[in-house]
C-alpha cells in the first residue's frame, strides 16, 4: 500500500515579526500535523518531536500538502540539513498556480469544491500559541490537514476542483493528481 501521508504546520512567528516572506525558516513551528495512509490516522508534533515529523515525511512514498514546498518545509529547514524539497511532493497550491497562473488559498478551494471552509488562519493560530493554547492550534492543524486530504482525494476521483472567481462564478479547475 502506498504511504500517503498529508502534511501542514504551524508557527511561532509571523512573517512581519522575522522580517518579511524571505526569513521563513526563523519563523519556528509551533505544531505539525499529518495525516498517514499507511497508519490510517493523525499524528501530532510539537518542536520537541520535529525530528519525529521529518523523519515520517522522509518515508513517505508522497507527501501531500498545500504551500508545503515554498513555506512549510522551509519552515522545518531550520530544524534539519536534509532538503526536503527533494522528496516527492504534490503541493495542490503549486499544481493549481500552474493551471491558473494565480495563487489560489486552501480556503476559496475547500468551500467552493467540498463546502467546507477553515475553521481559522495561521495569525490566530500564533495567537494561540503565545497563549500557550496548543490543543487549539492541533485541532485547527488537523482541520487543514483533513480538508488538503478531502481536496486531494476529490481532484483525484473527479479530476477538478472549484474556486470562485472574483466575479462570484464557480469556475472549475482540471486536475491531474
Amino acid at each position: 500500500m502506498k504511504n500517503i501521508v498529508y502534511f501542514d504546520l504551524e508557527t511561532q512567528k509571523s512573517a512581519e515579526e522575522v522580517g518579511g516572506w524571505d526569513h521563513i525558516r526563523d519563523l519556528a513551528m509551533s505544531i505539525g500535523v499529518t495525516y498517514s495512509t499507511a497508519r490510517g490516522g493523525y499524528k501530532i508534533y510539537s518542536e520537541k518531536t520535529i525530528n519525529d515529523l521529518i523523519q515520517e515525511l522522509v518515508r513517505a512514498d508522497l507527501v501531500v500538502g498545500f504551500n508545503n514546498l515554498r513555506f512549510d518545509y522551509e519552515v522545518l529547514h531550520a530544524y534539519t540539513v536534509m532538503d526536503l524539497r527533494q522528496l516527492p511532493t504534490l503541493d495542490l497550491l503549486v499544481e493549481l498556480q500552474k493551471t491558473l497562473k494565480h495563487r489560489l488559498s486552501l480556503d476559496a478551494v475547500g468551500s467552493a469544491t467540498l463546502g467546507a471552509e477553515k475553521t481559522a488562519d495561521g495569525l490566530q493560530a500564533i495567537r494561540w500559541y503565545r497563549e500557550g493554547k496548543l490543543a487549539e492550534i492541533a485541532e485547527y492543524c488537523c482541520y487543514d490537514v483533513k480538508l488538503t486530504k478531502l481536496v486531494h482525494e476529490y481532484g483525484a476521483t473527479n479530476r477538478q476542483v472549484f474556486f470562485i472567481n472574483r466575479f462570484g462564478v464557480k469556475v472549475s479547475v482540471p486536475v491531474n493528481w
